[in-house]
């Protein structure tokens, strides 16, 4: 029987040019990778822990002005560390619903948002998109008054993703924010494709809560992640335990309910620490990415049958393409079928595509430098003209 401890080296980063969507943004710095190393024990940031034992007051390494540094990057006045954008949403919704509110998500959110709130018990609804495939604020309000109809309450919170998952789209936020707050309505930002690669000011955008992932979009080792919030909540969402033994009559102190006390432990929480000075400078660069995201964009839509799926042109690294009418053509008749795709794109230096996607995919360009850009241009219309595609 193989060893579990059998566990071989990772070389995707090194190796080859990785568009995988859900990677791009969480490549470590050389800091955070050096960090990590210093910092692999389990408790070690905790070597300096004194009262009130609490994360987020550590001063060595800084963790506590971390915290606050976070908090002024994003405009908020509140930040917690999580494991885990998923963790956000769930001390939120924990905090924030009861059992039998209302809520509102959208058509795109991600399914962790739906198992937060449904940890609480929440009534779940959800925005339509457009046929643009947005997030409007007339829709979110047309919702908030079919919901508050039906139901006799307006929803207790919305959460709403500044970029999503599926298209990479970019959401007219302060709309919705601003309609939302009409009915007394807290905002959540999903920041999980946003926080760490591109600008975001929470307080301009007029929303509650900000979630970030470190580990998808801040140069952090996994599970790490962020939630922040303004002064109106950090209470609610920080509580601190009222908890007491009735034999013992033990209580513990200023340990946060929604945060189990303590959260970011050794190697997730330095990393995001010593990734955070390039994460702060890389957002400053955010139109560079985004003329990048196009260049690759033109380069596929110049294959005969591509079509992008996504906003054009593109406010975002996150693209969805369709070439059922290219490369899904090819795949009807190959050896390989849809797997050439994914096989001739490594040959070539090329990963991240899901193994057997051809018909409809995403690929993320973020990170990528101006050579790799060009080479992985090139890499999609060879790849075309040599299984018999047109390229225009």
């Amino acid at each position: 029987m193989k060893c579990t401890a059998d566990i071989d080296t990772r070389d995707a980063e090194e190796l080859y040019i990785n568009i995988d969507p859900i990677q791009a943004g969480g490549r470590l710095t050389v800091d955070a990778q050096k960090a990590a190393l210093a910092y692999s024990d389990g408790y070690s940031v905790c070597d300096n822990c004194r009262k009130p034992f609490r994360l987020d007051y550590i001063n060595k390494p800084p963790i506590a002005d971390f915290h606050r540094d976070c908090a002024e990057w994003l405009n908020m006045d509140a930040v917690r560390l999580v494991p885990g954008a998923r963790r956000g949403f769930q001390a939120v919704a924990s905090s924030m619903v009861e059992k039998g509110d209302p809520v509102l998500l959208t058509a795109l959110s991600h399914y962790t948002e739906f198992v937060s709130l449904e940890q609480s018990g929440a009534d779940i609804h959800e925005i339509p998109m457009d046929e643009h495939h947005h997030i409007t604020a007339d829709n979110a309000a047309a919702r908030i008054e079919d919901i508050t109809r039906e139901t006799g309450r307006t929803p207790s919170i919305l959460f709403v993703e500044h970029v999503d998952y599926q298209y990479g789209n970019i959401h007219e936020i302060a709309e919705i924010a601003k309609v939302a707050h009409q009915y007394d309505i807290p905002v959540l930002l999903n920041g999980a494709y946003s926080v760490g690669i591109m600008p975001v000011d929470g307080k301009a955008l007029g929303v509650d809560f900000v979630i970030g992932s470190g580990h998808k979009s801040m140069a952090a080792p996994a599970p790490s992640g962020l939630v922040a919030t303004t002064d109106e909540y950090a209470d609610i969402v920080f509580r601190t335990t009222q908890a007491k033994g009735d034999i013992t009559g033990r209580t513990f102190g200023i340990k946060e309910v929604e945060m189990m006390g303590c959260t970011l432990m050794g190697v997730t929480v330095v990393g995001l620490m010593a990734s955070f000075p390039a994460v702060k400078e890389r957002v400053l660069h955010w139109d560079r990415e985004v003329e990048n995201s196009n260049k690759v964009v033109d380069a596929l839509s110049a294959i005969e049958g591509s079509r992008i799926e996504s906003d054009m042109p593109r406010e975002h690294t996150l693209t969805r393409i369709n070439t059922v009418d290219s490369f899904d053509t090819v795949a009807t008749t190959h050896k390989k079928r849809g797997y050439f795709l994914s096989q001739a794109l490594k040959k070539k230096g090329v990963i991240g595509v899901i193994p057997g996607s051809t018909r409809v995919w995403k690929y993320n360009t973020y990170g990528l430098t101006d050579a790799q850009i060009a080479h992985l241009c090139q890499v999609f219309q060879d790849i075309a003209r040599e299984n018999g595609l047109t390229v225009l």
